[in-house]
């Protein structure tokens, strides 16, 4: 048996995508990757909580301490560490640099709550994305995973998953909708997706 591709998860709030993460994995349906790592930027995020009631190694590394290119070093170096060949990046807060996600070609992924190309790009995340889709009117939005490159979400997609909108919803209603139908569906999905793709490639 191949060894499993060891999967980052990194996080800044409540981690409920990466609790997404940690119940596919226990239920079997990521069987090519293994979470090793989970890296947050905020000391005090809830997802770290989630990481350690998993039995996960965590690590916090501060962008405000640090600031931006030992923010990156940093991570660097933990990846490197723990022999990371997969990132995830679920409800990061962090921009990345073109000189970090070059360094990682096909191998950060991340979701975004709505579909690609609509809704997306710098300032879009949170319920900022559900409030521009509701303000346009449109009856179908839905989540992506994709590759991270240079450019806010705008690497390539791996999946997709619609979701419609519904009479009285509200960016909060919607977020929600989205995460549970969506979201928490195709990051694990996408994880064994890419896990398995790596394997292949060793």
């Amino acid at each position: 048996m191949l060894s499993k591709a060891k999967i980052a998860v990194l996080v800044s709030g409540g981690g409920t995508n990466l609790q997404a993460l940690i119940d596919a994995q226990s239920a079997g349906k990521i069987t090519s990757g293994e979470i090793s790592l989970v890296i947050s930027n905020n000391p005090g995020a809830y997802a770290l909580t989630r990481a350690q009631n998993a039995g996960i190694k965590t690590a916090v590394i501060s962008k405000k301490e640090l600031g931006a290119d030992k923010f990156e070093q940093a991570l660097i170096e933990q990846l490197e560490e723990n022999g990371i060949e997969l990132i995830i990046l679920a409800g990061f807060m962090c921009i990345l640099s073109e000189g970090f996600t070059s360094k990682y070609p096909k191998r950060i992924i991340n979701v975004h709550p709505s579909l690609i190309p609509s809704f997306c790009g710098e300032g879009f995340y949170g319920l900022k994305v559900h409030e521009a889709a509701l303000r346009y009117g449109v009856k179908v939005t839905g989540a992506t995973v994709h590759f991270v490159n240079e450019i806010p979400d705008g690497g390539e997609i791996i999946l997709q998953r619609a979701v419609e909108i519904q009479d009285g919803d509200t960016p909060e209603i919607l977020q929600k909708r989205v995460m549970e139908e969506a979201e928490w569906h195709l990051l694990p999905q996408a994880a064994e997706k890419v896990s398995a793709e790596i394997i292949k490639s060793r």
